[in-house]
């Protein structure tokens, strides 16, 4: 039961883990237009995978975006779910959609 004095919890944040360069730049520029949506946003550049993902359960992340250079390619992200631990790809400019859901 939560008091009324009690502040919110604060929102679960949204990892993006970029995978090169190049979805290293791309993913400052992605970041920059979901926080602007009001999403709240980590971004992790180092370790493989496995340890980016750890990373993200350790800051209780709800979803992960997963950006390449076949990503970028084709214009989408891979957004991983955490919760449900599903996995689609969504194109760019239809993060903050997706992830409003």
């Amino acid at each position: 039961m939560m008091l009324c004095n009690e502040p919110a919890p604060p929102p679960r944040p949204v990892v993006i883990a970029p995978l090169g360069a190049a979805a290293e730049s791309k993913a400052l520029g992605i970041a920059r237009v979901l926080r602007r949506d009001g999403i709240a946003v980590e971004q992790d550049y180092r370790g493989n995978m496995k340890r980016r993902m750890q990373r993200a359960n350790k800051v209780n992340a709800r979803a992960v975006i997963i950006l390449g250079d076949d990503e970028l390619t084709k214009g989408v992200a891979q957004l991983k779910d955490l919760d449900s631990g599903t996995q689609r790809e969504v194109p760019l400019d239809g993060l903050a959609a997706a992830l409003k859901v």
